[in-house]
């Protein structure tokens, strides 16, 4: 049977010495079926949760853990970060992003088209997840985790991040309340914004959009440049999901862990 074979991130893995280890999984290496074929770690999908629970095992195992230390939240399209430690338990607090200095705790966010971000400072060796549809990317998700990942003794110096597979600009069509919720904010965000062709709809460029705010936040970063909606071999994808009437869809998991010594 097919195991997990998640795709890394050039930058983070140049710190591999560091011993932190991380994976943008695809839906490759599961044990689900129909719909949700492949590896769908989504709690809240209608997929068998055996299946499911089973998939995080898997996600759990790449980095050597059992799944009681792969640590996710409830995500609602926040900026809000909640920080682990050693007194992990399990919970799912509602929140969009996970901090930890703690070895051998494996934090995970979901995603079908948001961007899912891995954020490490090698050398003093604190790790962040953050899952950045257009709110969190918006309104501060990768700041906020920023934020949190120096309170726990990282430096912004230090800090690298890398943004997963997500909905490119060509697969992104969003009409004018869209348009005009982002240039209100600041009317220079119109850059990641092209006319479509359809009267008052446009392509957004979310990748470039949150590759810029990590950018501008002053940390190193990268872009995998993966589109999740055209590629229904390896990811799931919200959007196409809508566009093809069907009923439910898979979430693919990003992850990223300090290994223990």
């Amino acid at each position: 049977m097919q195991d997990p074979a998640p795709i890394e991130s050039p930058l983070l893995k140049r710190n591999a010495e560091s011993g932190i280890r991380h994976g943008f999984f695809t839906r490759q290496g599961g044990v689900s079926s129909g719909l949700y074929a492949g590896l769908n770690v989504g709690l809240g999908s209608r997929d068998s949760r055996d299946d499911v629970i089973e998939n995080r095992r898997r996600v759990a195992a790449y980095f050597g853990q059992p799944p009681e230390r792969l640590a996710t939240v409830n995500q609602v399209h926040s900026p809000d970060v909640v920080t682990v430690d050693a007194a992990y338990a399990g919970e799912r607090p509602s929140a969009d992003a996970l901090v930890t200095a703690t070895p051998g705790i494996v934090l995970g966010v979901l995603a079908a088209d948001c961007g899912p971000i891995l954020f490490a400072d090698p050398k003093n060796r604190v790790v962040g997840a953050a899952h950045a549809g257009w709110k969190g990317a918006l309104f501060g998700v990768a700041d906020n985790t920023i934020a949190a990942m120096i309170a726990l003794g990282a430096e912004r110096k230090n800090i690298l991040a890398c943004l997963g597979p997500s909905i490119a600009k060509a697969s992104y069509e969003v009409g004018p309340d869209f348009f005009a919720r982002f240039v209100d904010e600041d009317k220079g965000f119109v850059a990641f914004f092209t006319p479509s062709g359809k009267e008052g709809h446009y392509q957004f460029d979310l990748p470039g959009f949150t590759t810029r705010r990590l950018l501008e936040a002053g940390i190193a970063a990268e872009n995998l440049d993966l589109d999740t909606y055209p590629d229904s071999e390896r990811f799931f994808s919200y959007r196409r999901t809508t566009h093809a009437g069907e009923p439910d869809y898979g979430r693919q998991i990003s992850a990223i862990a300090i290994m223990e010594e």
